[in-house]
């Protein structure tokens, strides 16, 4: 854990370098400043997707009793996709300044395509716990993780559905896109199992349970 807590906070630190002070001339900072919106939003989204992936990874393993060797490269998978994540955040932000509307696409296309393929990686790491039950904790449900497969997989769809608005509709749209993905697994951190009491309470009035 202590490993993973030290990458997540290394991302963390690479993706805040993004942030630069703008070319302005004298007296037109303010201006200069508020044309950079593109570059904080991305950076929202992003520092977002970060803090939601460790409260994720911190509530996964405060279910697990040990490692063996597939989960830590599972786990190891999980770093390495989320370790790229700054990438396509600088991608986007440059193409914001140039203001180039084919490459802005190509940028949110990039970024989902990232997101998408760090929720495999999340896939990969329940679906390895849910065929090892005994890596859990003695009081946790062996189909629990078998239960969080499908937050992974409405992520990647997510990802992907907004990097294709992005390209179809307008690169603004992927970005609204990219800040709710984050948004859901964040309320679901815990598992579906366990979501916040207003949504179990809208649960009680209609909504199908989750297991």
């Amino acid at each position: 854990m202590a490993f993973s807590d030290a990458v997540i906070a290394i991302v963390i630190t690479l993706l805040a370098l993004e942030l630069k002070p703008p070319d302005a001339e004298s007296g037109e900072l303010l201006d200069a400043l508020l044309g950079e919106w593109p570059t904080y939003l991305a950076y929202a989204a992003s520092y977002l997707y970060l803090a939601v992936i460790w409260l994720n990874h911190k509530a996964a393993f405060t279910r697990i009793r040990e490692m063996d060797r597939g989960l830590q490269w599972a786990n190891l998978g999980i770093l390495a996709t989320l370790a790229l994540v700054p990438w396509p955040t600088a991608v986007i932000a440059e193409t914001a300044r140039t203001g180039d509307l084919t490459d802005e696409r190509v940028a949110v296309a990039l970024y989902a395509l990232v997101g998408a393929v760090l929720c495999l990686a999340w896939l990969a790491f329940f679906s390895y716990l849910a065929r090892h039950p005994d890596l859990t904790n003695d009081e946790v449900d062996d189909a629990y993780f078998a239960r969080e497969r499908p937050r992974a997989l409405i992520g990647f769809v997510l990802y992907l559905v907004a990097g294709a608005a992005g390209i179809l509709i307008h690169p603004l749209v992927a970005s609204v896109g990219f800040l709710l993905v984050p948004v859901y697994w964040g309320v679901t951190s815990h598992g579906v199992d366990h979501l916040p009491a207003f949504l179990q309470r809208g649960g009680r009035n209609g909504r199908i349970k989750a297991h």
